[in-house]
């Protein structure tokens, strides 16, 4: 993902929530900048193993699949998603395995796949998939603004990892 401007100050309703949403997605490559694969996947949280840099983009991914694919369009649930019945509810975070520069250019991919799946549709469009919440179908608008804030407390959780990693913050990174 290139690197992204806020958002017009007077802008639509759409365009505020898309590109307040783009904004924090491309947030995620930057804070995973210049990792070595050791550090992608380095266990810190004695308490939570699996918030590695790696697992947390892992994470991401599988939100954006979640919410814009099976969620708002409905695509069926055939195997292709880490989580099972039964499973470990964070299957998606065990990525000890995964090159992070694959699993970076799969959020990415998926991130254009919801960026293509929410164009035509109306902010006031509801979901059409079986995994409405608490048993009601969100609008698109709820969808956008829920990714907002899940998106931007997870890139809030990759700066904390990466400064406890090598002591840099993403300020620095970006001046650099």
């Amino acid at each position: 993902m290139t690197a992204v401007s806020r958002p017009p100050l007077a802008s639509d309703e759409r365009t505020q929530l898309t590109g307040w949403l783009d904004l924090q997605r491309s947030f995620v490559r930057t804070k995973c900048e210049g990792l070595s694969e050791a550090d992608a996947h380095r266990k810190l949280l004695p308490t939570s193993p699996l918030m590695t840099m790696a697992g947390l983009v892992a994470h991401l991914r599988w939100n954006e699949y979640s919410w814009f694919q099976l969620n708002l369009l409905g695509v069926p649930d055939t195997g292709q998603t880490p989580w099972t019945e039964g499973g470990h509810p964070d299957a998606e975070m065990f990525v000890d395995d995964v090159p992070l520069g694959e699993l970076l250019d799969s959020y990415d991919e998926e991130c254009a796949r919801s960026n293509l799946a929410i164009a035509s549709r109306s902010l006031d469009d509801v979901e059409t998939g079986p995994y409405a919440v608490q048993g009601e179908a969100a609008s698109l608008r709820y969808i956008l603004c829920h990714m907002i804030e899940e998106t931007a407390r997870h890139v809030g959780h990759l700066d904390i990892i990466r400064e406890l990693l090598d002591g840099a913050t993403s300020y620095d990174r970006l001046k650099a």
